[in-house]
């Protein structure tokens, strides 16, 4: 082949692989979730807990920035699995102005809860513009507590034997992590829900042994293969996604999002857990 030519089909080919990779990462991944199955031991689990299945769902962001359709079918998808428990760990919206409540409303109609309890915890985004508007949260977290989800916001919560701790978040305006960890009983089978996982480098574990279930990340969204995702809103560049062994008797789990910031992924599918308890 002579040269020319050469040239002129390697460029056509380069420019179809990198149309059809746009449109994957736009309208394929995105929308392509995972259920991931996971144990989760859990200390001083009663016996009449093992085995049962508790479900993460985290950043939900209902908005204007994709079709939240998607949401519904993915909370009917994961409505199948009927699980136990389910805990949901914040970014409900993609704030904007007062539609996002409506929005919102709209989707939590066919929210997934547990059998046996369900608790969520608040997010940076719902906290509105510069995660500093009280009164947002506020209302997101009566939208949630009426779908029968218990917001716990630096609080505990003991269901059927198992004992949820919620932490609101680091960003926003009501982070005080210590008014729940210096009060939590260690002999309980405890587990945190924690948004932003940065918060697992902060002097308030007060010697907690046991899982964080985080979020906020979205696992970056787009990742290459073997190299850490460029764009992630925490500190400690660690905290990706998926198990983290904190080498201190507590284990991070950070879900990559049923919901995106924005209608891209690669590499990087949205996620709901599945944990059998343990």
């Amino acid at each position: 082949m002579k040269r020319r030519k050469f040239i002129k089909y390697s460029t056509i080919g380069t420019i179809g692989i990198a149309g059809s990779t746009g449109l994957y990462t736009w309208q394929v991944e995105p929308f392509w979730l995972e259920f991931v199955k996971k144990k989760l031991p859990v200390n001083n689990l009663s016996k009449n807990l093992i085995g049962k299945r508790l479900m993460q769902i985290s950043d939900v962001h209902v908005g204007n920035r994709f079709d939240y359709e998607y949401i519904i079918q993915s909370f009917k998808k994961a409505q199948q699995f009927n699980p136990d428990f389910v805990v949901y760990t914040g970014d409900y919206v993609n704030y904007e102005n007062e539609q996002q409540f409506e929005q919102l409303q709209e989707v939590l109609t066919h929210s997934v809860k547990g059998k046996l309890g369900t608790v969520g915890i608040l997010g940076n985004h719902d906290y509105g513009k510069n995660w500093a508007e009280q009164k947002v949260a506020d209302k997101i977290s009566t939208l949630l507590e009426d779908a029968g989800i218990r917001v716990l916001k630096n609080e505990q919560l003991k269901i059927e034997g198992l004992n949820f701790i919620g932490l609101d978040d680091y960003w926003a305006l009501n982070f005080n992590p210590e008014k729940v960890m210096n009060a939590y009983d260690s002999d309980q089978a405890n587990i945190v829900l924690c948004h932003n996982p940065d918060v697992c480098d902060l002097p308030v574990w007060n010697n907690y042994k046991g899982w964080i279930l985080a979020g906020h990340t979205h696992g970056g969204q787009c990742k290459a293969p073997f190299l850490t995702p460029p764009l992630l809103p925490v500190q400690n560049k660690k905290y990706t996604s998926g198990e983290i062994d904190l080498e201190d008797g507590r284990t991070l789990y950070i879900n990559r999002a049923v919901g995106h910031l924005w209608q891209v992924r690669f590499n990087v599918r949205p996620e709901i857990t599945l944990f059998e308890l343990a």
